[in-house]
């Protein structure tokens, strides 16, 4: 939330977010860790139990993801996200969906290079002149 907060200015996220909201079977928290410390984090959330937008119940939503910057471009990341998609994949999601903004390039660029495509925005942020949603199927 800092990293955010540094780019983004107030606390970074304002996106209604539970910790419930990630426990199994409707979603997942994942950390890796190197050498005893913890170096990224990110989750997964049924979509669907989120808002009346329609969404089908077989797309969840990736929240929270970081990597600390030694680690960047060093895979850990790459592995976390697929570890993400297999754990939503197993809870039986058919796509996965995730919002940034333009004051983060570098996920941007990450997301784009791990097969993801740009969709229509959604969410918190949709109307957000700076967001930047992408979607993959599973």
């Amino acid at each position: 939330m800092a990293d955010l907060g540094a780019r983004y200015g107030g606390s970074g996220d304002d996106t209604p977010v539970e910790p419930a909201e990630f426990d199994p079977p409707a979603g997942a928290f994942l950390v890796a860790w190197l050498e005893g410390e913890p170096v990224a984090c990110g989750g997964w959330r049924t979509r669907s139990q989120l808002s009346s937008e329609g969404v089908p119940e077989d797309v969840a939503e990736i929240k929270r993801m970081y990597a600390v910057p030694r680690v960047r471009r060093s895979g850990v990341a790459t592995a976390l996200l697929r570890a993400l998609e297999d754990s939503a994949r197993e809870h039986g999601m058919r796509r996965i969906v995730l919002e940034t903004g333009g004051e983060n390039p570098e996920a941007i660029v990450f997301y784009a290079k791990s097969g993801y495509d740009r969709i229509a925005n959604y969410g918190f942020y949709r109307n957000e002149p700076d967001c930047v949603s992408f979607g993959r199927d599973l």
